[in-house]
């Protein structure tokens, strides 16, 4: 039997952010053929780092693994854009030494994954959340500079929501952070036609929306 793991944070694990449901691990289920199976192993609230407390949690008969983390380490340095610099150089210079530190860790991280020996994808992060603004989509675009540049180095699939979710609709009323159901379906969607349809016997970063 064919099984996909979801790794990664709330992106994947949204249930709380739709009452009465479906979560992106039930829409996966549904739209995945009748032999696979799908496993939960995201948690909300989790950066890059928390990955390896994940990793032991999958299924020894999970046959593909999706990961869609970094969201929450973006935010968490969202703080950056508050703080003073005397040019613009300069306030690029600090946002460039908090990418080299994503970077460093994503990379690390999606070694460790790729240690299981299991058809591995990734997810950038979407960029169209009605809360933020232009200057934290630009940081955020940094964030996912590394995630992409990550996959390609890594010979990895990507799935790039941010032209998934491109609507108000895709993002959950009780925390515009999180996808709604609407975006749930279409994160599903994307995440479905990947693992059934790439030939992950040849190496290449194909991007799927």
């Amino acid at each position: 039997m064919s099984h996909v793991a979801l790794l990664g944070d709330s992106i994947f694990d949204n249930a709380r952010y739709v009452p009465g449901g479906p979560a992106v691990i039930e829409q996966v289920r549904r739209g995945l053929p009748a032999a696979w199976a799908a496993t939960l192993v995201a948690v909300d609230g989790h950066t890059v780092e928390d990955i390896a407390t994940q990793l032991p949690r999958v299924p020894a008969g999970a046959t593909h693994l999706v990961v869609s983390i970094g969201g929450n380490d973006a935010l968490g340095a969202s703080g950056l854009l508050q703080e003073r610099a005397g040019t613009v150089g300069a306030a690029l210079a600090v946002l460039a030494e908090t990418l080299g530190e994503f970077r460093a860790a994503y990379t690390a991280m999606l070694r460790a994954v790729r240690a299981l020996g299991k058809p591995t994808a990734v997810c950038t992060v979407y960029d169209a959340v009605p809360m933020i603004g232009p200057s934290e989509r630009a940081a955020l675009a940094g964030f996912n500079d590394v995630i992409t540049r990550a996959a390609a180095a890594a010979g990895v699939p990507l799935i790039d929501l941010r032209a998934v979710c491109t609507a108000e609709v895709d993002f959950s009323p009780m925390s515009p952070i999180e996808p709604s159901r609407v975006g749930g379906a279409k994160i599903a969607d994307a995440i479905c036609r990947l693992v059934t349809g790439h030939d992950f016997t040849k190496p290449g970063c194909t991007v799927y929306v």
